[in-house]
């Protein structure tokens, strides 16, 4: 049995150390602090300032610091960040100083500008790796309450392709001797609307389903990473705009920062017709899955409806010839059966329920597009690419909401959503190279202090 001993308290006892012997040498912000030089902030943010006039400012360097703390550890807000620092001995080291000003001092374009400076930093320690790229969508919920809503109508938003796919379906007209279809007239047309609920509280905010019952306002973040999940491109949008809607935006800044992609990987969401052209027109490659078509369970499955590319037909499953109808505003070819025909098919119950005992079928004029990516789709490359999506965009959103509290945002505003989002993805890029760049240093510094065998042991070498 030991003898009970008990502490003196030693509350007041002055000790002489600074700061830096209280902060673990393999701690978080200390790789960090390796990993970049930060004083490159400074020149992100000198049109801010005023060189010889004004009221001293606080160190922009601080500032950026003290919110990349509030990412990397997923606290809720600067003023909770603020009073975490100033007990935690990590913060404090990692700082220097402290200051509120972040939000109201540095601009959509500064966040922009260190968005990218992450990034070329990780470029030029030798880690991103943009051929293969991932891309998808996940939602963030708004800071708004789903009972304060008001329904509003809204004019429906021309395709951004629809210049082109306009050219397409004439052109296809043409071909099969149709007339060109009528041009609708703005000025006796108002355009056309539709019905959205739009919150009160934050109104660029939209409403998004989660499964058949729970709903709420959210936003949307679409993001492509590389195979090492560095994230290399966003775009927040409300939440209630498909995936395949803001792609267009996204692929087009990708491109341009990264013009060695050569795969795009992406979800079932954005196997559409023009996604599909736009990957392969532009000299890459779209790595697609299966999408399964929209048709009833009862009825017969599409695959049993061929298309014959010489004769410009469908062919049925009762080896009846669907002839070519017309191209509609879609760009969707029609093909539809003869009536006396279909009236006594045996199968027509399950083919269609037309009153007129037709069958329709539609075919979009760039499906030979869809077709390719079918074949990719079967491929080695297609199947080696698709199956990297959980290690790498799906790793990023997990690591995002479970560890960086991106599952709900304090702020309101798609400008202020934007920053918040791309500040958190910045702070996880240069927390994955933090750690990529420790781990040299780690196995060097064990080497020195562990005998060869041991490394052997340890399948450090």
């Amino acid at each position: 049995m030991k003898m009970l001993k008990r502490e003196q308290e030693q509350r007041q006892a002055i000790e002489m150390l600074c700061v830096d012997m209280l902060v673990p040498k393999d701690h978080l912000l200390r790789k960090i602090d390796a990993a970049v030089d930060f004083t490159h902030v400074y020149d992100l943010v000198k049109d801010l300032y005023c060189e010889d006039n004004g009221r001293p400012s606080c160190d922009p360097v601080v500032l950026f610091k003290l919110v990349l703390i509030q990412h990397l550890f997923g606290i809720r807000s600067l003023r909770q960040t603020m009073k975490d620092a100033e007990v935690n001995v990590a913060y404090r080291w990692f700082l220097g100083s402290i200051s509120y000003a972040f939000c109201h001092r540095f601009t959509a374009e500064v966040i922009e500008g260190v968005f990218r400076w992450v990034l070329e930093e990780v470029s030029r320690a030798g880690y991103l790796s943009p051929e293969v790229v991932f891309v998808d969508g996940t939602h963030i919920k708004a800071n708004a309450n789903l009972k304060k809503h008001v329904q509003k109508q809204i004019p429906i938003a021309a395709k951004r392709y629809q210049e082109q796919l306009d050219e397409e379906i004439e052109a296809d007209r043409s071909a099969h001797g149709k007339k060109p279809l009528k041009k609708d007239d703005d000025n006796d047309k108002p355009p056309k609307e539709k019905t959205v609920i739009e919150s009160t509280t934050d109104p660029e905010s939209g409403v998004f389903h989660k499964g058949e019952h729970k709903k709420c306002f959210a936003y949307e973040a679409h993001t492509v990473c590389d195979k090492r999940g560095y994230v290399l491109e966003t775009e927040v949008t409300a939440g209630n705009v498909h995936d395949s809607v803001a792609f267009d935006a996204v692929f087009q800044r990708l491109t341009e920062h990264y013009p060695e992609v050569q795969v795009v990987t992406a979800d079932a969401g954005y196997k559409t017709p023009w996604i599909c052209k736009q990957i392969f027109d532009s000299g890459r490659i779209p790595s697609l899955p299966y999408k399964r078509p929209m048709t009833k369970k009862e009825n017969l499955p599409w695959y049993e409806y061929v298309y014959d590319e010489y004769y410009d037909c469908i062919l049925c499953p009762q080896n009846q010839v669907l002839s070519y109808a017309t191209t509609n505003r879609e760009g969707y070819r029609e093909y539809k059966s003869k009536s006396y025909v279909c009236k006594s098919c045996p199968v027509r119950g399950r083919c269609t329920q037309s009153q007129q005992c037709t069958k329709t079928v539609t075919r979009h004029v760039w499906h030979d597009y869809i077709e390719r990516a079918e074949d990719v789709r079967h491929s080695p490359l297609g199947k080696a690419t698709y199956a990297l999506r959980s290690q790498t965009i799906e790793r990023v959103f997990a690591d995002a909401k479970e560890k960086h509290a991106m599952r709900y945002t304090p702020y309101r505003g798609l400008t202020a959503v934007t920053a918040w989002v791309k500040l958190k993805f910045a702070a996880m890029n240069l927390k994955k190279l933090a750690i990529h760049k420790w781990q040299p240093f780690f196995r060097s510094l064990l080497f020195s202090c562990l005998k060869p065998h041991c490394c052997i042991a340890m399948g450090l070498i």
